[in-house]
């Protein structure tokens, strides 16, 4: 399970246009004053920021979660207190996991509850309707991201008047690479008069092990996450004082911001598992110790289309050669090749001798990508080498046949209808092998491949193009790797037990767990015979014993441990998720079925499901008017479609990718911050004479120090106004003796009194114990300093007989996070986030670019919509990245002024 609560004190009032992803915190206070009939018409638009946040007060944030059997039941609440002299509207926002269900929502206001319904999504989405059509200001909550979900609120507090609301969600934690996780972020923003989180868990098996960490933590904070573990129970707790959470004696600043993380597992002598029966339900827990992984047989289908050009090729070949360093031996493995045509390694699998693998490895290094994506070719193409080999006794009796397909687009060559791919896939594989669908970037189908995972025994996955892409298909790849049972069946008498969910599995890998529920068909049975069946490596696993009967109250009457009811809304929850899952992949009478059942059973134990929402119906305003709101939950496909629209609506036609931020200075000279997290982009520009040098990274701490040269027009140009470019950098990383010059005529690297000249002529590369330099020819130069940062610099070669213009370079940083807190520089203050607000937006000079006013470092700052260009993927045209742009040389953005970064020499701090 994960939690997240983002709290943030904003102030807003007057209107202008809504843009996306502008705001995120926690707890936002509105200054709002204007007419009712204004407030109505802000509900489009964003409002303005005022700059009274002390009369606002929050008075405590906190999050309890208890954990019964590895169900979690979480609270998180949070109360703040308007002090000013009018009303004031506050947003809760927080986010959850996505695989937790929300149970309750809850707002207390002087005295007066509100408490949140759970109704059918669609009878939810009528009211909701209404209430817009009406004029009122309803809003609309759903759930974004990659692992979480966002669920906010807002309503309008009196002066002198307080606010406590209260969320609650639940979720079955899933056994992840031999844990469960409990993660909390925190992101309040300001200090908290009354902060703490408390973790208790309860598990009758036992605990092996529980490990408590956060991200924040610093010597001082340690010693305040208390942690107490007995046998079968453990407390982790975090309570910082207001003092304890400053950032320094004297600042408002507060130190806790990152992930506050539990991980834990238990204990597992029984081959068994272990059966709790608690008020006339039951929960089986299977995942025996000490088995021997059986054997698999795995076919890599790839995509290799032109969609995947570049950085998507590159992370894939990446995540293939750690993959196949880590192929167990005993293993066989196939490699399928697909754009419009398909290839193969080799036309049969291969045991994963070292031999073997070295000669894959050679293969997946001279992938290219170009064509279009003929996934049904690739995928039946892999499905045929299993079975033929399967019917040739090529591989192990005793082993399983999987599939790993990836993609990033749509079938649009050979067969390309979504059904029939379906159709054929599902009547090949015919229940003999698992198919794993790994959807790579936000333009995928993923609901065709969540559909055809699910009706061939996998899962889909989504991959997120971000710059831990390798990162994620490794790790999907080790959760599958070890295969320790094969056709698992979990076995409990007819007449003891009824509504049982799925209880057959096709296979169980190492470090995860079986889960099974039901309800007894007789309260009173005390115990019943439970058998599991399953194929190990050399012989069939067969175990079986009685469950009995816990009296829980007996066993451990203290609540804050356990509550009464989780085994059977356990059961509820897993229930619904199977049914879920049905509604997607069965046939249609089938899935009429599931989905019916699945929405009564949502509406009977109030779970916000995506058959459900809850209606929020605030306290009426002035007018007499209530405003609803509704919590939705979105399913993955519309979690993806949400991104989409997102992504059109600040750049059409523009991929633009989650991950870790970019920055880059490039042109003449745009100055770029790209923010993932808000989807978002800041610019300026630079302009002094040309033979300036400013200083764009400096990092004391590293010894990392980046500086770069302009240089202007070869002349006037008819417009009077000289462009200046950056033409020559000056990189120094002083522990690792390193120095580059790189200037648009050639690259010169001095190490240890060394010199090695490069020129842009040639493809070259440099491999040494402190750095790697890859030149690409007339093109881009990759600098990665050992264990640090990694710069690209690219090359824009003008024509050469151009009466005004040179050629000139782009800067651009990668992981920049690795640099240390004290970096700093024209693009080096920003590489630990920036914090701003942007409000008033208003008609700028030209109509497609409009002004509005930013908040941001204590100012205010006219800014303006409009575009930059970013060369990474194109170096011709470049890509448009929409961004606020920032006037006079980024003042009031950049740390003082444009001239502190000017240094004397190349290799200068000053």
């Amino acid at each position: 399970m994960s939690e997240l609560l983002n709290v943030r004190l904003l102030l807003w009032g007057c209107a202008c246009l809504w843009l996306c992803s502008l705001a995120s915190g926690a707890l936002v206070i509105s200054g709002d004053k204007e007419p009712l009939q204004e407030k109505r018409q802000a509900a489009k638009i964003l409002q303005k920021r005022s700059t009274a946040e002390q009369l606002v007060e929050l008075h405590s944030v906190t999050v309890e979660c208890v954990v019964s059997s590895r169900f979690a039941h979480t609270v998180m609440t949070s109360k703040a207190l308007n002090k000013a002299n009018s009303s004031q509207e506050i947003f809760f926002e927080v986010e959850l996991p996505k695989t937790a269900f929300i149970t309750n929502f809850s707002m207390e206001i002087e005295g007066q509850v509100y408490v949140g319904e759970v109704k059918e999504k669609e009878k939810a989405k009528k009211q909701y309707e209404k209430a817009v059509s009406s004029g009122q200001t309803a809003g609309l909550v759903k759930a974004s991201g990659r692992k979480m979900e966002k669920f906010s609120v807002s309503v309008n507090i009196a002066a002198e008047s307080n606010v406590t609301f209260i969320l609650t969600y639940e979720e079955l934690l899933q056994r992840n690479l031999g844990q469960y996780e409990i993660l909390t972020r925190v992101k309040p923003k300001s200090l908290v008069q009354k902060f703490q989180i408390v973790t208790n868990i309860y598990e009758p098996q036992g605990l092996a092990y529980v490990d408590a960490q956060a991200t924040f933590l610093s010597n001082d904070l340690l010693p305040l996450v208390e942690k107490t573990v007995t046998d079968k129970k453990a407390r982790i707790s975090f309570s910082p004082t207001m003092d304890q959470q400053r950032k320094c004696p004297s600042c408002d600043g507060t130190l806790i911001d990152g992930d506050f993380i539990v991980k834990y597992d238990v204990k597992r002598d029984n081959n068994l598992g272990d059966i709790q029966i608690v008020n006339g339900y039951f929960v089986h827990f299977f995942s025996p110790p000490d088995l021997q992984r059986v054997p698999k047989n795995v076919v890599f289908v790839i995509d290799r289309s032109g969609s995947m050009m570049g950085r998507k090729m590159a992370q894939t070949r990446e995540a293939l050669l750690a993959i196949l360093n880590d192929i167990h031996e005993e293993d066989h493995f196939g490699i399928v090749l697909f754009d419009s045509s398909v290839d193969v390694w080799k036309n049969t699998l291969t045991k994963a001798t070292k031999e073997n693998v070295a000669e894959a490895k050679a293969f997946v290094k001279k992938i290219t990508e170009l064509g279009t994506t003929d996934l049904h070719g690739g995928l039946m193409r892999g499905i045929n080498m299993l079975i033929q080999d399967r019917q040739a006794k090529r591989l192990p009796e005793r082993s399983t046949d999987m599939i790993i397909l990836l993609t990033d687009g749509s079938p649009n060559s050979g067969v390309s209808h979504i059904p029939t791919i379906q159709e054929n896939v599902h009547s090949a594989i015919g229940g003999n092998i698992s198919l794993y669908c790994l959807g790579f970037g936000n333009d995928v189908e993923y609901s065709f491949l969540d559909v055809l995972s699910k009706q061939n025994q996998g899962v889909a996955r989504r991959i997120f193009e971000a710059s831990d892409a390798s990162l994620q298909l490794q790790g999907f790849y080790e959760e599958v790797s070890s295969p320790l049972l094969l056709e698992v069946d979990l076995r409990y008498p007819d007449n003891a037990v009824d509504f049982v969910t799925t209880s057959h599995f096709r296979q169980l890998f190492n470090g995860s767990e079986i889960v099974v529920a039901g309800r007894l068909s007789d309260n009173n049975i005390n115990n019943f015979l439970v058998e599991v069946f399953g194929q190990g490596v050399e012989e069939n696993f067969q175990v079986e014993g009685q469950a009995s009967t816990l009296d829980w109250n007996v066993l451990y009457p203290d609540e804050e441990y356990v509550f009464g009811d989780f085994t059977e809304r356990l059961w509820a929850y897993l229930t619904i998720q199977q049914l879920l899952e049905k509604s997607t992949s069965a046939g249609p009478d089938e899935k009429a079925n599931a989905t019916a059942k699945a929405l009564d059973m949502s509406l009977q134990y109030s779970f916000v499901t995506p058959l459900t929402s809850m209606v929020v119906t605030k306290p009426e305003v002035e007018d007499g008017t209530s405003s609803p709101l509704i919590a939705d939950k979105l399913t993955e496909q519309q979690r993806q479609q949400a991104e989409r629209m997102s992504h059109q609506y600040q750049s059409p036609g523009v991929s633009y990718a989650y991950g870790a931020p970019v920055y880059l200075v490039d042109g003449d000279p745009h100055f770029v911050l790209e923010l993932p997290d808000k989807n978002d982009s800041l610019c300026f520009n630079i302009n002094d004479a040309p033979g300036t040098i400013f200083n764009v990274i400096r990092d004391p701490e590293l010894g990392i120090l980046v500086n770069g040269e302009v240089i202007g027009d070869k002349q006037i140009p008819p417009d009077g106004k000289v462009n200046t470019y950056f033409w020559r950098f000056g990189i120094i990383h002083k522990a690792l003796r390193v120095r580059l010059e790189v200037s648009t005529e050639e690259i010169l690297v001095f190490q240890d009194e060394k010199l090695v000249k490069l020129l842009w002529s040639d493809t070259a590369s440099l491999e040494g114990p402190s750095l790697n330099l890859e030149v690409t020819k007339d093109r881009s130069l990759t600098v990665t300093l050992k264990d640090s940062v990694k710069f690209v610099i690219l090359l824009h070669k003008v024509w050469k007989n151009h009466p005004y213009h040179r050629d000139y370079l782009g800067f651009y940083t990668l992981d920049s996070h690795l640099l240390s807190p004290a970096v700093h520089g024209l693009l080096g203050q920003f590489y630990h986030g920036i914090q701003y607000e942007v409000t008033d937006l208003c008609p700028g000079e030209t109509p497609e670019k409009p002004d509005a006013t930013m908040y941001v470092k204590g100012q205010k700052l006219r800014v303006t919509r409009g575009w930059q260009r970013d060369f990474r993927h194109n170096l011709k045209t470049g890509e448009n990245v929409p961004c606020w742009f920032i006037h006079n040389n980024g003042t009031g953005l950049i740390d003082g002024d444009m001239k502190d970064y000017i240094v004397s020499g190349l290799f200068k701090n000053q």
